[in-house]
C-alpha cells in the first residue's frame, strides 16, 4: 500500500464509501483513507490455504470462526481487513455477524505480503491489531517462504516445520511446505 495516495476521513464517512463502492475495497488508517490493491493469484491461494486450515481445525474443536478479507473495527478510526483472521467463540458472542466492520480485533490476524507492501505500513498494522487485542498477528512473506509471528512476547521467524499457535489454538499445525507448495501454481 502507497502512503502516497492519502485522504482523511472520518469513520461514518468510511462506512458510507464502503456502502456506496463494492467493488473498491479500503482501510482506515487512523483516519487516513487507504485503497487496497487487488490481490495475485498467488497472494489468493496462500490466503486460501491458511484459511481452510484453520478453518478446518477450528470447527473440529469448536473454538471459533476463520473468515477472510473482513472489516475490524480496531479503533474510533481504524479499520483493517486482514487476509485471514480467527475470532474466538467468545467474541463471536459479543458482536453481530451481520454487521461490518466487525468490533474489535480477531484473536488472530494473518497478513499475506505482497510486492506492493511496505515495511513501515506492515510494521504500523501489526501493532494496530496486538494495540487493539489480537492474541497472535501471522505475517506471510510468499517470497521469502517465512512466516513472521508476532505476539504481545515480541516476534519469531518461522522458516520450516509447522505453523502454529499452541495457546491460542492447541494442537493446530499446518505445515510451511503446504501454505508455500508452489505446483498448484504451475
Amino acid at each position: 500500500m502507497s502512503a502516497s495516495t492519502s485522504t482523511r476521513i472520518s469513520f461514518d464517512e468510511f462506512l458510507k464509501m464502503q456502502e456506496a463502492e463494492e467493488t473498491t475495497c479500503y482501510e482506515l488508517d487512523e483516519g487516513e483513507l487507504i485503497e487496497t490493491p487487488s490481490p495475485t493469484i498467488e497472494h489468493n491461494e496462500i490466503r486460501y490455504r491458511i484459511h481452510r486450515g484453520l478453518r478446518d481445525f477450528s470447527r473440529v474443536q469448536h473454538l471459533g470462526y476463520v473468515t477472510g478479507e473482513t472489516d475490524f473495527l480496531l479503533g474510533p478510526d481504524t479499520v483493517r481487513r486482514p487476509d485471514v483472521a480467527f475470532m474466538t467463540t467468545a467474541h463471536l458472542q459479543r458482536i453481530d455477524v451481520k454487521r461490518s466492520p466487525v468490533e474489535g480485533a480477531p484473536a488472530l490476524a494473518v497478513e499475506v505480503i505482497s510486492p506492493s507492501n511496505f515495511a513501515q505500513d506492515t510494521v504500523k498494522k501489526i501493532h494496530q491489531y496486538l494495540g487493539a487485542g489480537s492474541e497472535i498477528v501471522w505475517v506471510i512473506y510468499p517470497s521469502l517462504k517465512m512466516i513472521a509471528v508476532h505476539d504481545y512476547r515480541g516476534s519469531l521467524e518461522v522458516t520450516q516445520g509447522v505453523l502454529q499457535a499452541e495457546k491460542l489454538l492447541p494442537g493446530f499445525k499446518l505445515s510451511l511446505a503446504e501454505i508455500f507448495d508452489e505446483d498448484v501454481l504451475k
